[in-house]
C-alpha cells in the first residue's frame, strides 16, 4: 500500500493512492499514519480491505499539500558513507561498520515543501536516500533477516547537509544535519510486503533539471536488513522511527572545485522507483 498524509503543516489526515492513482481518504478509518499503526496487523489488514473493495471516499488531489508520510517519528537515525561509490568520490575508505548520526524528528517535512538553507551557509549539499520505517520494536536483533522483518515500510529522503557545519565546525555531524527543514520525506510510506527486495532500486537526483546523482541501492555497504541489526544493538527502534540509509555518489560536495552546492533559488527533484518523486525549492532562511 501507498500510505500518505496531505493537508496543511500540523493537520495532516491520513490517505491512501490506490492502485489506478487515486487518492483516497482514511480518515474514517485510522487516525494517522504513524508507528501505532504499522504496529497494528489487524488495523492494516482493514486498510487493505477496504482499499481493495472502493469504498474509500476520494480525495481531491488539486492544490492539496503532501505531508511526510509518517506522523509522530520518535527519531530519525542516519547511516553516514554507506555507498562504495559516495566514499570513492570523496576519497574515504568505506567503514568497516556503520556511521551512525542523529536528525532531530522536527527537521522533517513534506516532499515537496520548501527546504530553507541555513544563514551563512556555502555548503548546503543534496543527499538522495533510501528511508526505512520500522514496523515493529527492535532490540539485539540476531541477524539481518530479522533486520529485514522488522521493517514497516519504506519511503523517500532527501537527506539535506550543510557540509561545513558538519565536517570544519568540530564536534559531531548532527551539526550539519539538524537545520530546519534539512528532512523533506515521502510522497507516501510504501509498505515492506510491496518491496521484496530493497537492494535493488534506483536512486536519482536532479539539481535544476540536470541529473546530478544515478545510483542503486546494490550499491550499499551495508544493506538494510545489516542495518537494522546493526543499529538495534546500540538503540532500540521503535515502530515509526525512520532509518536514513546513505546517499550513491553524485552528491556536491564530491565534485571538482568549484563544487555545485545548493543556493537560493534552486530547485532539487528526487526519485525512487516505486516510492514516488520529491520537488524542494531552496530559499535562504
Amino acid at each position: 500500500m501507498k500510505l500518505l498524509r496531505v493537508g496543511p503543516v500540523g493537520s495532516e489526515r491520513p490517505a491512501l493512492l490506490d492502485r489506478d492513482g487515486t487518492l483516497r481518504d482514511l480518515s474514517g478509518l485510522i487516525t494517522d499514519v504513524d508507528g501505532a499503526l504499522l504496529a497494528d496487523d489487524a488495523v492494516l489488514t482493514r486498510v487493505r480491505e477496504a482499499a481493495d473493495s472502493g469504498e474509500l471516499p476520494v480525495l481531491g488531489s488539486e492544490g492539496l499539500r503532501i505531508g511526510a508520510p509518517v506522523g509522530r517519528i520518535g527519531k530519525v537515525v542516519g547511516i553516514g558513507l554507506n555507498y562504495f561509490g559516495h566514499a570513492a568520490e570523496i576519497g574515504a575508505e568505506p567503514p568497516a561498520e556503520p556511521i551512525l548520526f542523529l536528525k532531530a524528528p522536527d527537521t522533517v517535512v513534506g516532499p515537496d515543501d520548501t527546504v530553507l538553507i541555513p544563514r551563512g551557509s556555502v555548503k548546503t549539499d543534496w543527499e538522495a536516500e533510501l528511508g526505512v520505517v520500522i514496523g515493529a520494536t527492535a532490540a539485539y536483533l540476531d541477524s539481518a533477516e530479522q533486520g529485514l522483518a522488522h521493517v514497516g515500510g519504506y519511503v523517500l529522503v532527501n537527506d539535506v547537509s550543510e557540509r561545513e557545519f558538519q565536517i570544519e565546525r568540530g564536534g559531531t555531524w548532527d551539526k550539519g544535519k539538524n537545520c530546519e527543514t534539512f528532512t523533506p520525506l515521502g510522497p507516501w510510506l510504501l509498505t515492506a510486503d510491496e518491496v521484496p527486495d530493497p537492494q535493488v532500486l534506483d536512486v536519482k537526483l536532479w539539481v535544476n533539471g540536470e541529473l546530478k546523482q544515478d545510483g542503486n541501492t546494490a550499491d550499499q555497504i551495508f544493506p538494510v536488513g545489516e542495518v537494522v541489526k546493526y543499529l538495534s544493538h546500540f538503540m532500540t527502534l521503535y515502530p515509526g522511527d525512520v532509518i536514513v540509509t546513505g546517499t550513491p555518489a553524485g552528491v556536491a560536495m564530491g565534485r571538482p572545485e568549484p563544487k555545485p552546492y545548493l543556493r537560493a533559488g534552486d530547485v532539487v527533484e528526487v526519485e525512487i522507483e516505486g516510492l514516488g518523486r520529491q520537488r524542494q525549492e531552496f530559499k535562504g532562511a
